[in-house]
C-alpha cells in the first residue's frame, strides 16, 4: 500500500502545523508554573493534537494506491466420456495416467493456482475418470471457463482428451477468449479399428395413415474390407425387412434407403441394425432405436343433402384443398347406406329437407358424438330443424327468404382468417336466409353475423355452438358458390372462402379432450442422460384446473422393476422430475382422488441409449495439435505430461500480475489517527495534573 502526498497537501499540513504551534505557545510560553522541559513537552503534544484535528477539516481526501499481486491460474481439464476410458492404444497404462495427472495438478499448485475440471456431457470440477459421461462437449468447457475467470490472470489450460468432440461444436474456434496457451495431453487410439456402425438415420417421425416411409440410413464400416453385413428393420423385435452389403473397402460408407408402409395408427418402436463383424471394437453402435407415430392424416368429412346444388361442389373443393380431408358426398336414399362411424364430421346441407328428413342419420350422428354442421336454405323444413336440434329456433317462419350480406365478427378468436382478406366480404353476393325471428339457446361463438341493406345486426350468420360436449356448426344461408365466383373475377382475390370453409372444418372435427385427470410426458422418447419430466392436470366439475389432492405414479419398466413417484405442485397443474432412466421401454400409471372419486391416468415412454461416443472411434490428435499450436502451446502423449512443469516454467508466458488500485479516500475513515489524538491529548492531560495545572 503506497500513500501519495501532494504538495498542496504538504503546504496545507504545515500551515495546520503552524497553526498548532501558534496555539500551543499561547497555552505555555507564558506558564511559569511548570518546568522548563516539561512546559515544552506539553507544547509538543498540543501542537500535534491540534494540527492534525486542523489537517482533518482542511485536508479531507488523500489518494491511496494498492498494489494486489495475482498468481497465475492453471487450468486442468479432463475428458471423463466414455470413448476415452473405452478406446485406448496398446501399452497405454490408464492407472499411470491418472496417478501423473494428479502428480501434475500437485507439482502447479505449489507455485500457482491450480483448478481442476471433469468435462463430458457436463462440466464438474475436480478430475474424475469414471469414464462414464454419454458425450463430449468441448465449447461448453471453453465457454465455463471463458464465464468464470473472466478478466483473471489464466497462465495456461491444459486439456487432457482424445479430440472427439460430439456435442457443442469444435472448441477450437472458441479458445481465443481464454487468452492463455492451451496444453493438450493426447488420450486415446489414432489408428482406426475394426467396425461397422449405424452412423445415421434421417426420417419423419409423423406419417399418415396408409402412407408409404422411408429411412434414409448411412452405414459406416472400417477396417472391415471384405466382409458382407445385413442391415435389418425391426418393429418391436419384428423383423421387417433385411438387405445384404458388401464392404468393399476399409473406410466404408453406403447410404441405404428403406421403405415401409404405415399401417397402424399410433407410436411405432423401430431398430435399424447391422450385423457384427468377427473382432468389431464394438457393436454397441451397431443399431438404432427410433420412433414413428402414424396418425389417420385423412379425416373423413360426410356432405349430406336431398338434392344437387351448387354450393355442395363449393364445399368439397374447399375440403379437399387440404390433402389430410376426406370429401363423401352422399344424397338423399344413398344416406341410408352410409358408415357413419367412419366420419369425424357431418355436413347437413339443407337437412333436415322439406322432402327428406334424415331423421335416422342425424340420430345416429347424436348417438355417437359426431360433429354436425348444419346449412340452412330454401329447402330446409324449418319446423324439423326445430325439433332435431335444441341450440337453434327459427320462430314464425312465413315461408318466405330474405337477402343477408356477412360481416366479420372481430371479437372471434377459435380460428384466424386473413386479416386483409376479411375486407373482401363487402364485396360479396347475399346469401338466402329464412325469414323468421331467429332465437339461440345458451352460448355460442359468431365467426360471421347479418347484415341486412345497409345495416350490421347482431344476429349470428355463421356460428358455433355445443351439444352435450359435441361441436354443431350453424350457417344460416345459402349460395355461397356466388362467393366463389366473386373471387373468381380479381385474379388478385385471395381464397377467403375456401380458408373459411377449411378451417371451420377443422375446427369442428377436432375432437376436445374432456378427460379431468391427464398425464403426459413431454415428449416419447428421452435419452439415457435425460431427466424424465411428466405432467398432470386435474379439473374439477367446472373444468377448474385444480392441485389440491396429491398425485401419485407408478413407472414400470420392460423387466417389470418399479419406481415410485409423488408429483410436485406447480402453479395450478403437477409436474414430477423422474431423473435419469436406465435405457428401455417405460409405462406408468398415476393416480389421485377428488373428493369421493379416483381417477387414473396411463402412458408410455422410452428412454433411448446414447452411442454417439461410439459414433467416430478414431482419437483427433491433428485437432488437439492445431488447438495447441494456435495458442502458443504444445502437445503431450500421456507420458511425457509431467514434462508440462518445466515447460511451463521455460515458457516465460506465465507471469503473476499486480493489479493496481487507485483511489482517495477520507482521512476520517484511517481510525488510527483518532487513537494519536487520543493518545496526544490524554498524555497531555496526565502530565497537566500531575503537575498542579487544570
Amino acid at each position: 500500500m503506497t500513500n501519495f502526498i501532494s504538495f498542496a497537501t504538504l503546504l496545507i499540513f504545515i500551515a495546520c502545523l503552524a497553526l498548532g504551534i501558534g496555539y500551543a505557545w499561547l497555552l505555555y510560553g507564558t506558564n511559569k508554573n511548570l518546568v522548563k522541559t516539561v512546559r515544552s513537552a506539553l507544547a509538543v503534544f498540543r501542537a500535534l493534537a491540534v494540527a492534525i484535528l486542523a489537517f482533518l477539516l482542511f485536508a479531507p481526501l488523500v489518494r491511496r494506491v494498492t498494489h494486489t499481486p495475482e498468481k497465475p491460474i492453471i487450468i486442468i481439464a479432463n475428458d471423463n466420456s466414455i470413448s476415452v476410458k473405452n478406446i485406448t492404444p496398446t501399452g497405454f497404462d490408464a492407472k499411470k495416467y491418472q496417478q501423473d495427472l494428479k502428480q501434475l495438478a500437485e507439482q502447479l499448485g505449489e507455485k500457482y493456482e491450480v483448478k481442476t475440471y471433469s468435462f463430458g456431457d457436463s462440466i464438474k470440477e475436480g478430475l474424475a475418470f469414471s469414464g462414464t459421461d454419454q458425450l463430449t462437449n468441448g465449447a461448453a468447457l471453453v465457454d465455463q471457463l471463458n464465464d468464470q475467470l473472466l478478466n483473471r490472470n489464466v497462465g495456461a489450460v491444459i486439456m487432457a482428451t482424445d479430440g472427439i468432440f460430439n456435442r457443442g461444436g469444435n472448441p477450437l474456434y472458441d479458445l481465443n477468449k481464454i487468452k492463455a496457451p492451451v496444453y493438450t495431453i493426447a488420450l486415446g487410439d489414432t489408428i482406426p479399428k475394426r467396425d461397422v456402425l449405424v452412423a445415421n438415420v434421417n426420417y419423419n417421425n409423423i406419417v399418415y395413415l396408409d402412407n408409404d416411409f422411408t429411412f434414409d440410413v448411412q452405414v459406416q464400416a472400417f477396417e472391415s474390407k471384405g466382409e458382407q453385413i445385413r442391415l435389418s428393420v425391426a418393429e418391436s423385435g419384428k423383423q421387417l425387412t433385411e438387405q445384404s452389403i458388401q464392404i468393399n473397402n476399409n473406410s466404408f460408407v453406403k447410404d441405404v434407403q428403406v421403405k415401409l408402409k404405415a399401417n397402424k395408427v399410433g407410436i411405432h418402436r423401430y431398430t435399424v441394425s447391422v450385423s457384427e463383424v468377427k473382432n468389431e471394437i464394438t457393436t454397441k453402435n451397431n443399431s438404432q432405436t427410433i420412433f414413428v407415430e402414424v396418425i389417420d392424416g385423412k379425416q373423413k368429412v360426410l356432405l349430406a343433402a336431398a338434392g344437387p346444388h351448387p354450393d355442395l361442389a363449393t364445399f368439397k373443393q374447399a375440403i379437399e384443398l387440404n390433402k389430410h380431408y376426406e370429401v363423401s358426398t352422399a344424397i338423399a336414399d344413398e344416406l341410408e347406406k352410409v358408415e357413419l362411424s367412419k366420419y369425424s364430421l357431418v355436413i347437413l346441407y339443407q337437412l333436415p329437407a322439406v322432402y327428406y328428413s334424415a331423421a335416422s342419420l342425424i340420430n345416429k350422428a347424436k348417438q355417437q358424438k359426431i360433429a354436425m354442421w348444419f346449412v340452412v336454405g330454401a329447402q330446409t323444413n324449418i319446423q324439423r330443424l326445430n325439433q332435431t336440434q335444441t341450440q337453434l329456433n327459427f320462430a314464425r317462419p312465413n315461408g318466405s327468404l330474405q337477402e343477408v350480406f356477412p360481416y366479420y365478427e372481430n371479437n372471434f378468436t377459435a380460428y384466424g382468417l386473413n386479416a386483409e382478406a376479411l375486407k373482401q366480404l363487402e364485396t360479396y353476393d347475399p346469401l338466402l336466409v329464412p325469414f323468421a325471428n331467429l332465437m339461440i339457446k345458451g352460448n355460442y361463438t359468431s365467426v360471421l353475423n347479418q347484415r341486412i341493406g345497409k345495416v350490421n345486426t347482431e344476429s349470428p350468420l355463421l356460428f358455433f355452438a355445443e351439444d352435450g360436449g359435441t361441436k354443431i356448426g350453424f350457417l344460416l344461408g345459402e349460395g355461397i358458390w356466388k362467393w366463389k365466383l366473386e373471387e373468381a373475377k380479381n385474379e388478385n382475390s385471395y381464397p377467403l372462402l375456401a380458408e373459411l370453409i377449411a378451417k371451420t372444418v377443422q375446427y369442428l372435427s377436432v375432437k376436445d379432450d374432456k378427460r379431468k385427470f391427464k398425464v403426459y410426458a413431454n415428449k416419447n422418447t428421452f435419452e439415457e442422460n435425460e431427466n424424465v419430466v411428466l405432467n398432470a392436470t386435474l379439473y374439477n366439475d367446472a373444468y377448474e384446473a385444480v392441485n389440491t389432492p396429491e398425485v401419485k405414479v407408478q413407472v414400470k419398466n420392460e423387466q417389470g422393476k418399479t419406481y415410485n413417484f409423488t408429483f410436485s405442485k406447480f402453479g395450478n397443474a403437477y409436474q414430477l422430475d423422474a431423473g435419469a432412466l436406465p435405457q428401455g421401454n417405460y409405462t406408468y400409471v398415476a393416480s389421485t382422488n377428488l373428493g369421493d372419486k379416483k381417477y387414473t391416468a396411463n402412458g408410455a415412454f422410452y428412454v433411448n441409449a446414447i452411442i454417439t461416443e461410439y459414433q467416430q472411434t478414431t482419437a483427433n490428435h491433428q485437432l488437439l495439435n492445431t488447438m495447441a499450436q494456435q495458442t502458443n502451446g504444445k502437445m503431450y502423449l500421456p507420458a511425457q505430461l509431467l514434462n508440462i512443469v518445466d515447460d511451463l516454467e521455460k515458457s516465460g508466458q506465465v507471469k503473476t500480475i499486480s493489479y493496481e488500485d487507485r483511489r482517495f479516500e477520507e482521512i476520517i475513515n484511517f481510525k488510527w489517527i483518532f487513537a494519536v489524538i487520543m493518545a496526544l491529548l490524554s498524555i497531555e492531560w496526565f502530565f497537566r495534573k500531575r503537575n498542579g495545572e487544570a
